[in-house]
């Protein structure tokens, strides 16, 4: 007896016979190579493990309260004569009050909060210096609920650290990370008390290392969300190391808008132990102001590519000017470190201990040559030792028709330039010619009124200057340095 089977239905009944006579034998065929995924990691055991040793901070300041008269004003005294017909209690007759001494009275008010990580088994305590700044009484709350009135060892406000202790024993503490191994695109948590909301974990990855945001200390960025209250607790690896201090945002409304930005834990340790050692920072200095170096002036001057520091001015009897450095020379090189940008000598020079000596490599005049400076001593609450200036807030000078007409390129004055100078208003002159320099104008004036009237920006000085009478001498009232003057600009011949 014959059976016809198509073809199609011949291969499956062959294929379903092989595999069953495969199962009898104990083979059975491989499975398709599918790509492996990684899961998502699960925070729980890191928060348990860290979470105890974060603690809650609230700060209370003082401040002054009313006299202690108890007597309202004259105004409300009137207000009661008037609409009640009798004065107010306490003060039968109508007339003038009698002096009274004023009694200075102080009240304590609650100033903010923020987060903290126990450093020591002892009761020392991490945080950022703006977390307890001008406070009165710190508070420490631990995940037990207890609280402790806390002291204040030493804050540091340029790399805003500071370290404050409790009196207890046998804390939990967090384990310190290597800072050096911490990968971008690694996950991180973070643990603190946004808003007043103790122990609020948030997760995300490492966006960025020696992130530059013109701070004396390099940051970690990452998105993990941080917000008001988040400040001085610790950014977390999956190992449950501390590799930060969450420090700040980039935010446009004030809160967390996706970017996040945190203290290297191994720079925050340098900073503890010496306000542990002796409540304060000390930090190297040599006495110059420094700015980068274009590509176009790197090529021109024979230095290659755009690295190193250019000096722009050099303190008289610095450190600096001792060892030799003169403006306009370019610093490429401190001690074994190559620099490669103006923040890379700032942050090297201020992590190098005062009174040692180190070296200089400096490009001057299209050769290397090396300078032996002893380090100084910087101020501890002045700006970062040899910072460079603000290149990304200087406006791009562009000459318009009207001022070229005088000899003038000027420039808005930028928000850090008017806080400086201490003015609300003006246009700084960026270059002088013609007309302008016979007036005596020079670059670095600041323009405050054209032809008596007020110039706030460069669109309205274009304003005053267009018009103005082209055929007559034009007055201008500007400033240099401490000093405002008039210069009249006369018309060409």
């Amino acid at each position: 007896m014959m059976f016809k089977v198509e073809g199609h239905k011949l291969r499956s009944y062959l294929f379903a016979f092989g595999m069953a006579c495969s199962a009898a034998v104990g083979f059975v065929p491989a499975a398709p190579a599918m790509a492996q995924t990684r899961g998502l990691p699960d925070f729980a055991d890191l928060v348990e493990q860290v979470g105890p040793a974060v603690v809650g901070i609230r700060t209370v300041e003082k401040v002054a309260s009313g006299g202690g008269s108890g007597e309202m004003d004259e105004e409300m005294q009137e207000f009661f004569r008037r609409f009640f017909g009798q004065p107010l209690p306490g003060n039968p007759r109508p007339g003038p009050r009698p002096n009274r001494p004023q009694q200075p009275q102080e009240e304590e008010r609650p100033r903010g909060v923020g987060s903290g990580f126990i450093l020591s088994a002892d009761g020392y305590v991490m945080t950022n210096a703006h977390v307890i700044e001008d406070a009165s009484e710190i508070l420490v709350t631990l995940t037990d609920k207890r609280e402790f009135k806390a002291k204040l060892i030493g804050a540091d406000k340029r790399s805003d650290v500071a370290v404050v202790k409790i009196e207890a024993t046998s804390l939990p503490v967090v384990k310190i990370g290597d800072i050096s191994k911490l990968r971008v695109g690694e996950w991180v948590m973070a643990i603190g008390s946004p808003f007043g909301l103790e122990n609020t974990v948030t997760a995300g990855i490492v966006s960025a290392k020696q992130r530059d945001t013109g701070d004396l200390v390099p940051l970690i960025q990452t998105d993990v969300a941080i917000n008001p209250g988040n400040s001085g607790g610790p950014l977390i690896n999956l190992r449950g190391e501390v590799v930060g201090i969450n420090s700040q945002i980039y935010s446009r409304s004030g809160g967390y808008m996706g970017i996040s930005f945190s203290i290297p834990i191994d720079e925050a340790i340098r900073v503890s132990d010496q306000l542990r050692a002796t409540g304060r920072v000390s930090r190297g200095l040599i006495g110059v102001t420094i700015g980068s170096v274009s590509k176009d002036v790197a090529e021109s001057i024979g230095l290659g590519k755009a690295r190193g520091a250019l000096v722009s001015s050099v303190v008289p009897g610095s450190a600096a000017d001792k060892a030799g450095v003169r403006e306009g020379d370019i610093i490429t090189k401190y001690g074994d470190k190559l620099i490669e940008t103006p923040s890379d000598l700032s942050r090297s020079v201020a992590s190098t201990k005062p009174g040692s000596r180190n070296t200089l490599t400096v490009f001057r005049n299209g050769s290397t040559r090396e300078l032996s400076v002893t380090v100084a001593e910087g101020d501890p609450e002045a700006k970062p030792a040899g910072k460079r200036q603000p290149e990304r807030e200087e406006p791009q000078a562009k000459p318009s028709a009207a001022g070229k007409a005088l000899g003038l390129v000027v420039s808005d004055l930028t928000e850090a330039q008017k806080k400086e100078l201490k003015m609300r208003g003006g246009v700084r002159i960026e270059s002088a010619s013609d007309g302008a320099a016979r007036a005596g104008l020079r670059e670095g004036d600041v323009i405050l009124a054209v032809g008596n009237i007020e110039v706030s920006s460069v669109k309205e000085f274009e304003s005053a200057v267009a018009k103005a009478d082209k055929g007559k001498p034009l007055s201008v009232l500007f400033r240099r340095g401490e000093w405002a003057q008039y210069a009249l600009i006369r018309p060409a011949r």
